[in-house]
């Protein structure tokens, strides 16, 4: 198991089982999938007025951005890897402030200089 999979927080049943190992982010790619997961759910227990199902949503981006900022200040880290972590923490923050606008901020993000710049690094 890696670090960023490591110790997901418990949850009641049945969010447990559906909320089971979706926090990942060793990529950002896989970033990008757990907050698109996130928010599906999100939007699920919205519209079934679940406020507890919404909170355990949000907890798990909480949590990945803790832990994403925790290894992009961590000097032991590789800093090409720093400098995804602390994408990856920027990702969770946008998402926790606004999650109805995450995808349409991603899809411009992904065309900026800075963010092909950091693409190329977390490649090479």
């Amino acid at each position: 198991m890696t670090a960023s999979r490591a110790r997901e927080p418990h949850f009641d049943p049945p969010y447990d089982s559906i909320l089971s190992g979706i926090l990942s982010f060793g990529t950002l790619g896989e970033t990008a999938e757990t907050l698109k997961s996130l928010e599906n759910l999100r939007q699920r227990f919205l519209a079934a007025s679940d406020k507890k199902g919404v909170g355990y949503c949000r907890q798990l981006g909480l949590l990945g951005r803790e832990r994403a900022t925790m290894i992009s200040r961590n000097q032991r880290v590789d800093p090409r890897k720093r400098l995804v972590k602390e994408e990856a923490a920027l990702w969770f923050r946008i998402w926790l402030e606004t999650p109805e606008l995450f995808a349409d901020w991603l899809v411009l993000r992904k065309m900026s200089e800075d963010f092909r710049k950091l693409q190329e690094r977390e490649v090479s």
